[in-house]
């Protein structure tokens, strides 16, 4: 499992994770949600070891900042919400990187690569320019990449892990809902899925468990159903949520009430008090 104990993560003086407690495990997807500013991003980096966090650290038993590149890469696989490319590379080299830091090579990696552009309905733009894409089609790239490096859920080492930082995006919905079918296929084969999300109804539709920040700080975790309720996530978005049960198939959505938003600057006349009751 994945598993932070007072993970604190702190810029100059100002604290962006505050002693936060995190726990994933392989077969599930864990979701991270939050507003703006909450920490997620910072979590999920600190998560994959790309920046220093005090506290403790433990990928499957072992501390990832630990472990030498070419160890980590072999376990984990990051796809970033930001991932701009200066030079000229194909979408087939983009991916085929992913690959080769998985500990492929030669045809192995090539048709490492192929096989992640089809999963992501990509295969026909292999040969085009990565920056010659739409937003969407880079955000599908760079989940093959990932995709292209942990390609096996488990390997000699256990279970591997996708992270993924707002996966879906810059997606359309049929899109939206290839990237969810993968990351539930992805865990359900024994590996591990950690996402950052902004959408709560999506959330609610892939999600094992969910991890409520605010404020650098996790103010709920477990089951979503759990945690996707009215009484825990106004508090914390500050604005009106109406939770809604559908039965076939059975999934929540979660929709705002206009007119109930509690930010600094919503519109004149919206108050605290919009949100009573």
């Amino acid at each position: 499992m994945l598993e932070a104990r007072d993970l604190t993560v702190r810029l100059g003086r100002r604290t962006i994770l505050d002693g936060l407690d995190f726990l994933a495990h392989p077969g599930e997807v864990t979701v991270i949600v939050g507003p703006n500013g909450s920490g997620k991003t910072t979590l999920m980096r600190a998560l994959t070891g790309e920046i220093a966090a005090e506290g403790r650290l433990s990928l499957d038993g072992t501390d990832p900042r630990g472990l030498r590149p070419w160890e980590l890469a072999r376990r984990r696989g990051v796809m970033a919400q930001f991932a701009g490319l200066a030079f000229p590379f194909t979408v087939l080299e983009v991916v085929r990187l992913g690959a080769e830091a998985g500990g492929q090579s030669g045809d192995a990696a090539d048709a490492r690569a192929g096989a992640a552009l089809r999963r992501v309905d990509l295969e026909g733009h292999a040969a085009r320019l990565y920056q010659e894409l739409s937003g969407g089609e880079q955000a599908r790239a760079q989940l093959a990449r990932v995709l292209a490096q942990v390609w096996e859920p488990e390997g000699p080492e256990g279970p591997r892990w996708l992270f993924l930082d707002e996966p879906v995006a810059s997606l359309d919905v049929a899109h939206q809902l290839q990237v969810m079918d993968l990351a539930r296929d992805y865990a359900r084969a024994g590996g591990g899925v950690i996402a950052v999300m902004h959408d709560l109804s999506l959330t609610a539709t892939i999600a094992d468990r969910v991890v409520l920040l605010d404020e650098g700080r996790a103010v709920a975790a477990g089951p979503s159903e759990e945690v996707l309720r009215s009484a825990v996530l106004e508090p914390v978005y500050r604005c009106r949520l109406d939770v809604i049960r559908l039965d076939d198939p059975p999934r929540l959505i979660v929709t705002p009430r206009p007119g109930t938003a509690t930010l600094a600057g919503a519109a004149p006349g919206i108050t605290a008090s919009a949100t009573a009751g």
